[in-house]
């Protein structure tokens, strides 16, 4: 029983001093930071997500610490389209995506293949978007041609009445 004890007092103390380690610090931050963008996305106003952006990003430009590099980052994966930027937000965490680096290497890797994959997204739907647009106008080009047909058929359609109509008076 009192070996369980030490045993479980010894794991304990090691847990302890895991969590003194600067490299899980950035763990933490990185979890703050994450549930800070989610939260914002969530219940925030355009306004707040806005001033939010804008205070991430003065602090990005006072002092590019790793924390305020990946905070602004997440903020422009993060938040919808207007303010979203996900080509910035890969150049800012370029310098950090590092597999190996248990906190910030790994967050900063996992923005950079989300914003990777939100640019691969936007290509394709402004391909799609240019697709239908050209679809659009070869429709209207040959919708515009059949009713130029339809009213050279009515035209003749005309015409043969009129000279049918000339043909029984002449007639009569």
């Amino acid at each position: 029983m009192q070996h369980r004890c030490l045993i479980a007092a010894a794991l304990f103390a090691f847990a302890g001093c895991a969590s003194f380690d600067p490299r899980s610090f950035g763990v933490v931050m990185a979890d703050g930071i994450v549930g800070e963008a989610v939260q914002l996305r969530r219940a925030g106003s355009a306004a707040e997500q806005k001033a939010a952006l804008a205070r991430a990003d003065e602090a990005m430009r006072r002092e590019a610490t790793p924390a305020n590099r990946l905070r602004l980052a997440s903020l422009l994966v993060m938040l919808p389209d207007p303010l979203r930027d996900p080509q910035r937000a890969a150049e800012l965490v370029e310098p950090l995506a590092e597999a190996g680096d248990p906190a910030y290497g790994r967050f900063a890797a996992l923005i950079a293949v989300q914003a990777q994959e939100q640019a691969r997204l936007a290509r394709e739907l402004a391909r799609g978007a240019r697709d239908l647009e050209r679809e659009r106008v070869e429709r209207d080009k040959r919708e515009e041609a059949l009713r130029q047909q339809v009213e050279a058929l009515r035209d003749i359609e005309r015409g043969i009445l009129e000279r049918e109509d000339k043909m029984r008076r002449r007639e009569k």
